[in-house]
């Protein structure tokens, strides 16, 4: 990560709390060391941010500093609060520090009474340590999807009969209540959609696929479901 970065990170952090933070817990969230934090914090005052704290006390921006206004309403920032944290639940790890991350950059810019409704928000989407082995699913499967990479995979299907399956990985349909693979599937030369929790192995391979326009999610979406794709 680069210094700018480092910096850019560090700001954000703070500009969306509204309480002191540690120079302990700024190192642990930004995954640097403490050494790092103090030179940074010491770089951002150097360079006109106002940030009040000492070591050992911990530090906080002076309030009423802002930058330009990025201009959200209440029922924006509620439906972008409300998505990240279904991410940070209901993904996979990788998507979910990048979620946590957004929503800091997304605080840091909101007005104080914006904030204050972000901070007491209703929705409660908790990440429950069960679903660690659906995550993990999650992230091999994007993984999959994103770099057009075949995966070979062992599924049981809802009435216990277990398949071996080579599969084109074309997209993640996210439905009432779970996730699916939407997939190419050699073995039955057909579109199938895999639950997530029915994979018993997963394997993503070296071998890459090239959808078609016949085989694609949105020729999936367009001819087998009526609707259009729309992302």
């Amino acid at each position: 990560m680069s210094k700018a970065e480092r910096l850019f990170n560090l700001y954000t952090l703070l500009r969306a709390r509204r309480t002191a933070i540690t120079a302990d817990a700024i190192a642990s969230a930004l995954e640097v060391s403490v050494r790092t934090v103090y030179r940074d914090v010491q770089a951002l005052t150097l360079s006109g941010v106002p940030i009040e704290g000492e070591p050992g006390v911990g530090y906080l921006l002076r309030p009423g500093y802002e930058l330009p206004p990025l201009m959200f309403n209440a029922e924006e920032v509620l439906s972008l609060m409300v998505g990240i944290r279904m991410v940070r639940a209901f993904t996979d790890p990788d998507l979910a520090r990048a979620a946590q991350q957004a929503e800091q950059k997304i605080t840091s810019v909101l007005t104080e009474p914006l904030k204050a409704r972000a901070e007491n928000q209703p929705y409660r989407i908790p990440v429950l340590a069960q679903d660690d082995a659906l995550r993990e699913v999650h992230r091999t499967l994007r993984v999959a999807c994103e770099a057009q990479r075949k995966v070979h995979a062992i599924y049981v299907d809802e009435q216990q009969k277990r398949t071996e399956r080579m599969l084109w990985p074309l997209g993640i349909i996210g439905w009432t209540g779970r996730w699916t693979l939407l997939a190419w599937c050699e073995t039955r030369r057909d579109y199938r959609n895999f639950r997530f929790d029915r994979f018993e192995a997963l394997t993503c391979l070296d071998a890459r696929f090239t959808p078609t326009p016949d085989i694609s999610i949105r020729h999936f979406f367009e001819t087998v479901i009526g609707v259009p794709d729309k992302g």
